[in-house]
């Protein structure tokens, strides 16, 4: 018999792929040309900051729900800054991605994030370049080129979007272990949003300002408050059921989960979006690249790898 607490965590990751599912075919839906039509991926972005920035502060300051963290100016400049940094500029990213390029193939894409995120750690010094990861890195790898050269719309500036915002994240990853744990600071969702949300939307400025602002000053867009204030909100759930699924369960889990996320996520965009067709060798990359890289994965720290 199920206890209550495995239902409670088996509910935590069920709300955790729905939410995760939904924000991303949401941004496609808003972003996309053939839809509503809002081609504005920054201000999209900073929608969703300052909508985080704003729900954080009330959470700490008036409800006073969780009490912020001991930040210095130097824990801020050297840990929060950068890492905000990298976070809006993954997010600016992947979602401009999402005009160029299907959901399906982005999904695809996004299983060089382990690729990424080793490489970034090799490079940051916090992990070494061992025989076992390397030939999971290669089997992604492998699964990826097979992928994209069976991707029918394939498009290189939408690959090349997303792609650098996977390597931005997978080093906002890396900082964010090396940094905070060298600071011996621990940050819950909330707390996260509260200092580095308003961060990277300054961040995000900037750009907006060189890129999007002008345009929008000039073009017919559709601005509909529900509709934003709702992707907002959906993006805010999303962060928070992460941090409740984390808690319930194991790294290996989440991973399992992600995987299983990838795969209804792929089925449910070809779906909601007809144009986003897949093609034999668009599923055999991604198998190669996420099936055995999770069996891997899995078998090798039981098991020993030969070299």
């Amino acid at each position: 018999m199920v206890s209550k607490q495995h239902l409670l965590t088996y509910l935590y990751l069920l709300v955790y792929i729905l939410l995760s599912s939904g924000v991303i075919l949401y941004n496609k839906w808003v972003l996309s040309p053939k839809y509503f039509n809002f081609p504005f991926p920054i201000t999209l972005t900073m929608i969703h900051m300052g909508f985080s920035s704003l729900v954080a502060f009330f959470l700490i300051r008036v409800f006073k729900i969780v009490a912020p963290v001991k930040m210095t100016f130097e824990i801020y400049a050297t840990c929060v800054i950068p890492i905000s940094a990298f976070f809006a500029s993954s997010l600016w990213f992947g979602n401009t991605a999402y005009l160029f390029i299907s959901v399906a193939f982005i999904q695809m894409l996004k299983a060089l994030m382990p690729v990424a995120t080793f490489l970034m750690a090799v490079i940051c010094g916090t992990d070494k370049l061992r025989c076992d990861v390397f030939l999971n890195m290669v089997l992604v790898s492998v699964g990826v080129v097979v992928s994209s050269y069976g991707e029918i719309h394939f498009n290189i500036v939408g690959t090349v979007y997303q792609v650098t915002g996977i390597f931005a994240e997978a080093l906002r990853l890396v900082l964010t272990q090396v940094l905070l744990q060298k600071k011996g600071l621990t940050l819950n969702p909330i707390t996260s949003l509260y200092y580095i949300a308003p961060c990277s939307f300054v961040f995000l400025f900037v750009p907006w300002c060189l890129l999007e602002k002008p345009e929008m000053e000039v073009s017919q867009i559709q601005f509909n408050y529900w509709i934003f204030f709702s992707n907002a909100l959906c993006a805010l759930a999303l962060n928070f059921s992460i941090f409740l699924a984390i808690g319930r369960t194991s790294a290996v889990t989440m991973r399992v989960a992600g995987v299983l996320k990838d795969w209804i996520l792929i089925a449910l965009s070809t779906v909601i979006f007809p144009e986003s067709t897949i093609t034999n060798l668009n599923i055999i990359g991604y198998a190669i690249g996420t099936l055995l890289y999770s069996i891997l994965t899995l078998i090798i720290p039981f098991f020993g790898f030969p070299f």
